[in-house]
């Protein structure tokens, strides 16, 4: 039996000042620990690996700090459009859906798609497959808040877009878990709201598998975050996978070598990679990053700030 490891993030980007001091940063932090625990009480009754980082994922999709789920940022139109997908990374099976408008949690529609032979759906009939399966559904109006009103006002009409935690948005962004079970398998999911202000039909790297989203149990589980489009253009995550796997670099090395990469082709953003041995890393290269994580039957630990390690009782 391994230990369990849960690991999330919830968005990269450039926090103001105010919001990564107390009390506001605290909200951020209880969210993070929350989602840390759904998850961890699933590895810790013996759960899977799918069924922990589904459920943090979940959690944070239902906090409106998050740009995913409720509090989801809004297109251009003024319509918000969800996308997430989950892989297990012991049989490789994976899960996405996009522009979904009417499930509450995009992350377990996107899971009702392991096993299908179409591994990603877009749109209304994402919806109605979701409805079909059971989950919970809701009204558009759900997801919208008044702090995405007002930036979407703002934004509105400029052409220009904001980035999770720009310093323009007071709310936050995309979410994603990693996670090692007690048997030793890896698993990874990803859930956004996409960009402030994108036009409406953008599909960034999240519903993506192999640039949002990767897990194999011999190399590694991986999650981004950022600029969309250009973790996409590289196929981030699995690129992760490839130099760990191809070239033999370490985690840390190579998550700082693709994000390199996200930099040169004109992206920002931060990941969480997961080993098969436990070794976990959280690099961004953005200001700041929310993150956590927790092992065993440990408590929470959260950041925001580069190089942050704070327990949560």
């Amino acid at each position: 039996m391994k230990d369990c490891i849960l690991a999330i993030h919830g968005g990269a980007g450039r926090l103001k000042d105010s919001q990564t001091r107390a009390p506001v940063r605290q909200d951020y932090e209880r969210g993070l620990a929350d989602a840390l625990r759904a998850g961890q009480s699933i590895l810790f009754a013996g759960g899977g690996a799918v069924d922990a980082v589904c459920a943090a994922v979940a959690v944070l999709e239902d906090n409106e700090l998050f740009n995913a789920g409720r509090g989801a940022v809004l297109c251009s139109n003024g319509e918000v459009e969800l996308s997430a997908s989950v892989m297990d990374g012991n049989d490789g099976s994976v899960g996405a859906m996009a522009g979904l408008r009417r499930v509450r949690n995009p992350v377990i529609g996107a899971r009702t798609m392991m096993g299908h032979m179409h591994g990603l759906l877009f749109g209304a009939e994402a919806d109605a497959r979701a409805e079909r399966a059971g989950l919970e559904m809701t009204a558009p109006d759900y997801f919208i808040t008044d702090r995405r009103r007002a930036q979407w006002s703002e934004l509105r009409g400029t052409g220009a877009i904001a980035l999770d935690h720009s310093d323009r948005d007071n709310v936050q962004g995309t979410v994603g878990a990693v996670a090692r079970d007690a048997q030793g398998n890896l698993a990874a999911a990803t859930s956004t709201g996409g960009l402030a202000n994108q036009l409406p039909g953008r599909v960034g790297d999240t519903p993506i598998v192999g640039a949002g989203t990767w897990a194999d149990n011999q190399v590694c589980a991986v999650s981004t975050t950022g600029k969309g489009d250009a973790f996409a253009q590289l196929a981030f995550a699995r690129r992760v996978a490839d130099l760990i796997e191809l070239t033999g670099m370490n985690v840390p090395d190579a998550a700082a070598a693709a994000l390199d990469d996200v930099v040169r082709v004109g992206g920002e953003g931060g990941c969480i990679v997961l080993a098969p041995d436990g070794e976990l890393h959280q690099p961004f290269n953005t200001p700041q990053m929310l993150r956590g994580w927790i092992t065993g039957a440990g408590q929470p630990v959260v950041g925001i700030l580069p190089g942050e390690k704070i327990e949560i009782a």
